[in-house]
């Protein structure tokens, strides 16, 4: 291209061996830069005496601006004429044969639409590519580069993939290691020794070499050693060996331990007023005696620097002095606290937050402008703001304007709250479900949670309205309004069935007391029509008239008390939640002959008492990987007020997601007729008065470009139930049904079932969906058990 350039530029010198003055300059095909900065860029105007050589020099400078394929001058009298043949632009960029990870492939061959085509930045974005794919482990990759027109001034560009053969790392040697087993030595690497079951990689290794993080691993054994007190172990380099021919590799690290030291004297330098170096000393991880461990020196320098942060101190840093006697084997350790200068906050700046109101954000940060600074005030602003459920990142960056004053970055990114939706699913009980709502949880940006839909299915027909307003008038009062229409069908066989029909509402007021505190009380009203089925009724006797056929009206009050210091929405990782709820409920209806003869006049009035508890920990700081534990527990009592009927519909049943997985929903209860009721039946399940349940779980990530994870679980509950009557005596007493009589009762007063099994959580586009897959550990003969939901 230079070659033709200088020729065809020499076509012009050859006719200004000598200066010319030129009266006209004309620029043809141009198109990228205007006439005004094409005469800079030439360094010539009409009027010049212009050389050949100014000319050749002008021609370089018109290539040097990258946008030009050729560009060539001619000349007619004393008007030169400058042609020009633009580079095409890339009009669509995209990689193929690399699944998913395609376009961060092409992010860093630093290449995109919009750009000027190229050969040599092409060429150059393909080896780019290819040292990504080495450094990923993918050998011997070959990438294939094609272009297509798209118009006159544009071209497409696609890079084909084929990412070549992967190494797999066969053995791994610590020459030298004695101290620590392999399995200690390897268990922070990325590069990891393939395992017997490497194709299952959730649970396995699968020995895949990723180049580009070898020269850390070193890092990591160094690390490893660190962490149980071998603070002067050397580690080197490691060599990777490859057999080409098998695509396997051995890798070596040569290692000197040292001695292992313990902790001696642990103090610390402070003149910080208000913070106590004896309560810095006993909220220290590390302790003397101890065997030396820096992951837990990193945690204590955090934590003595978050406890500086909190009073104003946003820079305070800290310095560990470390005196080491090798002859003893002792490490001395010295932390020394320098404190800067209090800082206030000076404004805060939100970004990202393209639907939420600036004002609905700044009601979950608790620092202000004037504000004095607080690393947990910080923190827990990340983590109420989390809690939401509006964003799918939060962060909070502090920004310094003056030696005292720092400003709040924050910076969101929003997550889909809002769904007009119409589909269904498929549970083993409910069978084909479909389902229509309009909802959000962040109605225009408000942070008013509404939701209005309806469901339906083999066993239940609901409808719903709802209206949250968590901060009316961005105040710490909440306030809730529902309606509903409820109606579900618990069938236990083919004939045996009952149906709750209930329509009510409620509405409730709320308030947030200090940072994690939330209560509320409110009103509530129900009418129900719950019955049961007639064909079951014919072909049996009047006795299941006793428990099922209730009509009846309940006015209830309610109040709640919460806890949740959580860091998350969906997906906690750290955080208690606790509440506790009381109903208290009053009803009033016509009761059966069949509940008269029983000895019940009315309807009972009850207290019903939910109490609730959840505890999450994240793992990934203390063994580099994303395991979440968690733990929930639930209890429910119904305290009989007048030791009258209380109706089943109010009362407790268990199974199925919130209880005891693995079976199905409101499937477990007492039983009151069994074994000697009627043949071939299980028996009619009337509730409990009493349910608790724990759920033990261990949630680990499947892909995090899908935003899927897998949980295990164990679930255990029991429910039991109060007396219940049989009848009355001749002289007017009540009589109660015998659970501990097996020809009488089947279930008894009280069931205890347990179950394990596994969840896929999608965190989909469509909302949450949750895949269970379960497997009920003692069920009973008559037990519905379900094994997908």
């Amino acid at each position: 291209m230079m070659i033709r350039k200088i020729a065809l530029s020499w076509m012009v010198i050859g006719s200004l061996l000598l200066a010319q003055k030129i009266t006209n300059i004309k620029f043809e095909g141009l198109a990228h830069l205007s006439k005004s900065v094409a005469y800079e860029v030439a360094g010539i105007r009409p009027g010049d005496n212009v050389t050949g050589e100014q000319i050749d020099d002008s021609v370089k400078n018109f290539y040097d601006q990258g946008y030009f394929e050729d560009v060539w001058v001619e000349q007619k009298g004393s008007t030169l004429i400058y042609h020009f043949n633009e580079k095409r632009a890339i009009a669509k960029v995209k990689v193929t044969g690399y699944g998913d990870d395609g376009k961060k492939l092409l992010e860093g061959a630093g290449i995109k639409k919009g750009d000027l085509y190229d050969v040599m930045r092409i060429e150059q974005a393909k080896k780019a590519m290819q040292a990504a794919l080495e450094a990923k482990g993918n050998y011997d990759s070959v990438i294939d580069v094609t272009t297509k027109p798209v118009g006159k001034h544009a071209v497409a560009v696609t890079f084909d993939v084929n990412k070549g053969e992967k190494i797999k790392i066969k053995k791994i040697n610590f020459i030298g290691a004695k101290a620590l087993s392999k399995s200690e030595l390897e268990h922070n690497l990325v590069n990891q020794q393939e395992d017997a079951l490497g194709f299952i990689p959730i649970f396995f290794h699968n020995g895949e070499v990723k180049v580009d993080q070898l020269p850390y691993d070193a890092y990591r054994v160094k690390e490893t050693y660190m962490e149980h007190g071998y603070l002067d172990a050397y580690v080197s380099k490691p060599l990777m060996r490859v057999d080409y021919s098998s695509y396997t590799a051995e890798v070596d690290y040569q290692i000197k331990e040292g001695k292992q030291y313990r902790l001696g004297k642990i103090s610390i330098s402070q003149s910080i007023p208000g913070l106590k170096t004896d309560n810095l000393l006993s909220d220290l991880d590390l302790r003397s005696g101890k065997v030396f461990n820096i992951t837990k020196m990193r945690k204590d320098i955090k934590m003595l620097e978050n406890k500086a942060g909190d009073l104003g101190y946003a820079y305070a840093k800290v310095t560990p002095n470390m005196h080491k006697d090798p002859q003893k084997g002792i490490v001395d350790i010295q932390y020394i606290i320098t404190p800067g200068q209090k800082v206030k906050i000076g404004d805060v700046l939100i970004s990202g937050n393209d639907e939420t109101k600036d004002r609905v954000i700044r009601r979950y940060i608790y620092l202000a402008p004037g504000d004095l600074y607080s690393s947990t005030d910080l923190k827990e602003s990340i983590n109420a703001l989390k809690r939401t459920g509006f964003f799918e990142k939060v962060d909070i960056q502090t920004q310094r304007i003056s030696e005292d004053k720092v400003n709040l970055l924050v910076k969101v990114k929003e997550t889909q709250t809002g769904t007009i939706s119409a589909g269904g699913g498929y549970g083993s009980y409910e069978g084909l479900m479909v389902n229509a709502s309009i909802s959000d949880r962040n109605f225009l940006g408000t942070g008013i949670n509404t939701t209005l839909g309806f469901e339906f299915s083999k066993v239940s027909k609901n409808y719903n309205l709802s209206f949250v307003n968590p901060r009316v008038w961005d105040s710490r009062y909440s306030l809730g309004l529902s309606l509903y229409k409820r109606q579900y069908e618990y069938n236990y066989d083919q004939t045996d069935g009952y149906t709750i029909d209930q329509l009510g509402g409620s509405v409730n007021v709320g308030r947030e007391f200090w940072r994690h505190f939330y209560a509320s009380v409110g009103v509530g009203y129900v009418d129900n029509q719950s019955e049961y089925s007639e064909s079951y009724l014919e072909s049996v006797n009047s006795i299941s008239n006793q428990f099922y056929n209730d009509q009846y009206r309940k006015a209830s009050g309610f109040a709640s008390l919460k806890f949740d210091n959580t860091d998350d929405y969906l997906l906690p990782r750290e955080g208690y939640i606790a509440s506790i709820a009381g109903e208290f409920s009053k009803m009033d209806g016509d009761m059966t002959p069949e509940n008269l003869a029983r000895g019940y006049t009315k309807f009972d009035s009850f207290t019903k008492v939910n109490a609730r508890f959840g505890a999450f920990y994240g793992m990934e700081d203390l063994i580099d990987y994303d395991l979440i534990l968690r733990f929930k527990a639930r209890y429910t009592k119904i305290f009989s007020l007048d030791d009258e009927y209380i109706p089943i519909a109010e009362r407790l049943f268990m199974g199925g997601v919130g209880s005891v997985r693995g079976y199905n929903p409101y499937s477990l209860s007492p039983d009151v007729i069994g074994k000697g009721g009627i043949p071939g039946y299980p028996g009619s399940r009337i509730g409990g008065t009493e349910r608790e349940s724990a759920s033990f779980e261990a949630n680990i990530p499947l892909s995090d470009a899908a935003k899927m994870r897998l949980s295990f679980f164990y679930d255990i509950g029991r429910i039991s139930t109060d007396p219940v009557r049989s009848g009355v005596s001749p002289s007017g007493q009540p009589e109660y049904i015998d659970f501990n009589n097996p020809d009488q009762s089947y279930y008894g007063a009280s069931v205890v079932r347990s179950s394990t099994g596994a969840v896929v959580e999608w965190q989909s586009p469509f909302g949450a969906i949750n895949l269970i897959f379960s497997y009920a550990i003692n069920p009973d003969e008559y037990d519905d058990t379900a094994t997908f939901e």
